[in-house]
Parts: C-alpha cells; structure tokens; sequence
C-alpha cells in the first residue's frame, strides 16, 4: 500500500469514508445519467450540459473516495464496491425516482453480481 495520501484519518474513517463518497458520487451520477428521463420537453443539448454539471459534484466526491481508499483497498476492491454501490444506487432510484418496478429478475442478476463482487473482496482461490 502507498503512504498515507489521507493524513489525519483514523483508520476507520479510511475504511469507511471511501464506501460513503462512493454513495454520495453515485446519487449524483445516477440524476446525472437517468434523471433527464422524467424531463423530455428540454432540448438534448440543455440536458447534456446540466448532466455534466451535476457530473462535476460526482467527480468531486469520487476521485477522494478513491484516493483514500486506496490506502485501505485494492483497485480491484474500489471498482467492485463502487459498481456495486451503483447498482443499489440505481435500484432505489429506478423504483422512487422513475416509477419503475423492482422485479425478480433484477433482484437475481443483482445478487449475481454482488457474489462475483465476494470474489474480489475475499482475496486468491487457492487450489
């Protein structure tokens, strides 16, 4: 692991301050990306350059998360949370944002994911 690039974090806030950024970047990624869904009267040009604003407060947050936890986390291990972290992100928006039903079918090929995440997070098989 390299030098601490966090000075002044208590260990466990630099295990858990990566996993609440990455929460926070995600809300906004997710308005960023999908909330113009719900807004199809504006011109596609006015909602590109306000999803790239709200992008910008995303980027704020993510690159930090990233940065510290790399002390704490592999690569690996922050790509993994973070795409999980999305999934969830987007789960909970689809249904309250967008009105969309949350069926068996996402719940399945999430918790799919989230298993091959297990295998990042628990380190080599070793056979």
């Amino acid at each position: 692991m390299p030098p601490s690039l966090a000075p002044g974090l208590t260990p466990l806030m630099a295990f858990a301050a990566p996993v609440v950024l990455l929460v926070f970047s995600n809300i906004f990624m997710t308005f960023a990306w999908y909330g113009h869904l719900k807004v199809e009267h504006r011109p596609l040009w006015i909602i590109i350059l306000v999803s790239w604003g709200i992008a910008f407060f995303e980027y704020c947050l993510a690159v930090p998360a990233n940065r510290i936890g790399r002390d704490v986390y592999s690569p690996a291990e922050l790509k993994t949370m973070q795409e999980v972290i999305t999934l969830a992100v987007f789960a909970v928006f689809s249904v309250t944002y967008l009105g969309e039903r949350f069926t068996w079918n996402h719940a399945i090929g999430f918790g799919l994911i989230a298993a091959g995440a297990l295998f990042i997070f628990k380190g080599p098989i070793r056979v």
